[in-house]
């Protein structure tokens, strides 16, 4: 172990001055056993060696556009693998029966089995990054251990510089840590053990162990796998820690900006919608949010990269995505179908080739995978990986280690045939029970069957850390905590009638503008047993305005209907659901039982299923 670190870098991390991150690279240096060990700064020298390093070892490979590379991930390490991710507890407790926990000291001894001598002939990265901006209240340095140049490139373009970061840290132990291996290899560089596929978040620790994967849900420890470590701190500490993106609002033809945080599982439309055109992006994915000294939410957003589905991003729908894609720029494609050198996804709006090379090998139509399925020319799941600085959108705000002021917080689900596409809650409280009662249909973003309505609240249940109970209580005390809470949305962009979708997905800037102008008392609604919806000759002038559309009255009853026995099934499913859970707050529990007493009550005064927006005005 003495023998591996010396020279440069032990002299790069006896400059940090901190005994704590010593004795965590010497602990798994002994535990991993690598053949070489690369300490990495934030030295143009040191990125560019990491970059090439991924190249060289065949992770990535260069494409036909400068800049751009292609990673592919295992067959069966294409998305978030809940089963195997759990949160470590001492002794048998658990946090909640939606979280999947471990007992700590039986999951530490079996990572740590896995973990001895993992690393025998590769190279172990040692990275410093920084979650949020740099020198801001908000930020936590992170250190980043693995074997995988790929996932050390990854977060480079995700994540800020940290080694100038954890020498502020004056020696401290404040920070958090990640190992991570992708263990043995196959012959085309793929994870082998699979069945030792392992993801633990040692919360008592401040720290992640992840093995045997490769995909970067799993293995890029400063992604989801800190936002569980995060919403522990935030607990601690009185702040929340949010499965969300930051965007500013630009009205048009009005000098203002308004800025909104929004929680959506992954594939309902949270990257889209942070990138609709005309608008700025300051993150996609993760948002610290704090009460700042004035009594106003202020959020940043912890990655300054965003690693996106890439599936159905095209020039009609993502025209700001796609130009960023399809130019010379810094990129890391993945789970793609390569041809020539370049890549292609499904939904990108062009004709697919008929064979290539994609993360099941060589590919040609037809092909049937290992589990017999037919494997389509690239993964549903496939993404890109890219710096937002990088976009022309990108928010001035970026970097401002002060935060943005939130006006506004939608939640946002995948729901055929129940929600409205927009509609604003009642109260602060109301909003936090809407945030908690979400529910979205399957995709494939996570490993398992897809179309099942899963509950999901403020989209962040795969992540906590806390019990769910606490969780909610959290934001209610957060939102008691401001002067002027930010108002509260609900969406669903994916209403079908017949099987096809109620809505063009540019829609969505509609609803955007509707809530931008709430948000400054400028519009009028309709008060519901779900909260307040638009009025038609709002959504009207605002579909003319934008897209020079006439959006017709039927369009808006048929989307804006309230269905109150659909409702009331969710709700029921709801109440199932929490009723299985201890120490829920009374104020969610009584916002459950008013808001299927509005629905009933409703159904009954109307004597119908479905009512129309204008009724509620009558």
């Amino acid at each position: 172990m003495s023998e591996l670190l010396t020279g440069e870098s032990l002299k790069k991390l006896e400059a940090l001055k901190n005994p704590h991150v010593m004795n965590i690279v010497k602990k798994y240096i002994g535990i991993c056993r690598p053949a070489k060990v690369t300490v990495v700064t934030d030295s143009a020298e040191d990125i560019n060696y990491v970059r090439e390093l991924a190249l060289k070892k065949g992770e990535e490979k260069k494409l036909a556009m400068k800049g751009h590379t292609v990673h592919f991930d295992g067959y069966y390490d294409q998305g978030r693998d809940k089963e195997v991710t759990k949160v470590l507890m001492s002794g048998n407790l658990c946090l909640s029966k939606v979280i999947n926990c471990g007992n700590r000291d039986e999951c530490l001894e079996e990572i740590f089995g896995f973990m001895e001598g993992i690393m025998e002939g590769k190279e172990m990265l040692i990275r410093f990054f920084c979650l949020g901006p740099t020198g801001s209240v908000f930020s936590i340095p992170s250190l980043q251990i693995t074997d995988s140049a790929y996932v050390a490139h990854s977060e480079e373009l995700l994540y800020r510089q940290g080694y100038e970061q954890f020498k502020k840290l004056k020696g401290s132990s404040d920070f958090f840590h990640f190992v991570h291996s992708a263990g043995r290899l196959d012959e085309k560089g793929s994870s082998l053990d699979v069945d030792k596929k392992r993801i633990y978040i040692d919360i008592e620790g401040d720290r992640v162990l992840t093995v045997n994967n490769q995909y970067a849900g799993n293995s890029v420890g400063l992604k989801k796998l800190a936002l569980r470590l995060a919403i522990k701190k935030a607990h601690q500490e009185d702040w929340l820690c949010e499965h969300m993106f930051i965007m500013g609002v630009h009205p048009e033809g009005k000098k203002r900006v308004t800025y909104f945080t929004g929680a959506f599982p992954s594939a309902c439309g949270k990257t889209s919608t942070a990138m609709i055109p005309g608008q700025t992006i300051i993150g996609d994915d993760i948002a610290y949010i704090r009460v700042s000294h004035g009594g106003r939410a202020k959020a940043v957003n912890v990655e300054r990269g965003i690693f996106g589905i890439i599936q159905d991003v095209n020039p009609i729908d993502d025209p700001l995505i796609y130009k960023t894609l399809t130019t010379e720029r810094e990129v890391i494609f993945s789970n793609v179908l390569v041809k020539d050198k370049i890549p292609y996804w499904l939904g990108m709006g062009k004709e697919i080739p008929k064979e290539g090379f994609n993360f099941s090998g060589e590919w040609k139509e037809g092909k049937k995978g290992p589990d017999g399925k037919e494997v389509p020319p690239a993964h549903k799941n496939a993404r890109y990986t890219i710096k937002i600085s990088e976009l022309e959108n990108a928010d001035p705000h970026l970097e401002d280690p002060k935060g943005v002021p939130v006006q506004g917080i939608i939640y946002g689900g995948r729901d055929s045939d129940t929600s409205v596409p927009v509609c604003q809650a009642l109260s602060w409280h109301h909003g936090v029970f809407l945030g908690a009662c979400l529910e979205s249909e399957t995709t494939a973003a996570t490993i398992g069957q897809e179309g099942i309505r899963v509950h999901n609240p403020m989209a962040n249940i795969d992540f906590l850390v806390v019990p769910l109970s606490v969780y909610i209580q959290n934001h209610i005390k957060f939102g008691e905590k401001l002067d002027k809470p930010p108002l509260v949305f609900t969406t669903n962009y994916f209403l079908k009638k017949d099987g096809k979708f109620m809505n063009e997905k540019t829609d969505k800037k509609v609803w955007l503008m509707w809530m931008e102008g709430r948000a400054h008392e400028e519009f009028h609604a309709i008060e519901t047993p779900i909260g307040y919806i638009p009025k038609y000759k709002d959504l009207k002038m605002l579909f003319k305005q934008i897209f020079d559309k006439d959006y017709t009255e039927e369009e808006y009853n048929e989307q804006f209907m309230i269905r109150t026995s659909k409702l009331i099934e969710r709700f029921e499913r709801v109440r199932g659901i929490y009723n299985s859970e201890q120490g829920i707050p009374h104020v969610f529990i009584e916002h459950l039982e008013q808001q299927e007493k509005r629905l009933r009550h409703a159904k009954e005064r109307f004597g119908k299923e479905n009512i129309l927006p204008h009724e509620f005005e009558e």
